[in-house]
């Protein structure tokens, strides 16, 4: 596994694991890979300091799998806290958030569905959003 330090064209740092550089790679170039803040696909490599081996004796490799259920699991409860408590607007949520944003709206917590370029602008003026996490998969439609 290689953990690359990723930025988007906003400028939002965050990072992500993939099995090999190739893997980056390819999903780069395929548009897989996105900011998990304004969903933007125009990212890049940062610089990181590389994880170089000592003399001294390293830690045990983390349970990956663990890791991996455990952050599937915290993304399942914000799902669901957003939609217990919060309004679903649907394809309007960029209006809606806009005019919520600008006070022609009473304030709500909402959640919807927006078009990259929509969350794009916005960001771009200031609108507080962020993406939601996918809804779990069915583990019966699972492959």
């Amino acid at each position: 596994m290689i953990r690359y330090a990723l930025a988007c064209d906003h400028n939002h740092p965050f990072e992500a694991w993939f099995g090999s550089s190739s893997d980056y790679d390819d999903q780069a170039a395929r548009g897989l890979v996105e900011c998990p803040f304004c969903a933007s696909r125009a990212v890049s490599k940062q610089i990181m300091a590389p994880a170089v081996a000592g003399t001294k004796k390293s830690a045990p490799a983390p349970d990956l799998g663990k890791m991996q259920a455990m952050m599937m699991e915290a993304a399942r409860e914000v799902r669901s806290h957003v939609e217990q408590n919060f309004d679903y607007v649907g394809d309007a949520f960029a209006r809606e958030a806009r005019d919520i944003h600008e006070g022609r709206s009473e304030h709500r917590e909402i959640y919807g569905e927006a078009t990259p370029a929509e969350v794009k602008k916005l960001k771009e003026d200031g609108v507080p959003c962020s993406p939601l996490p996918p809804a779990p998969v069915d583990p019966s439609k699972a492959n």
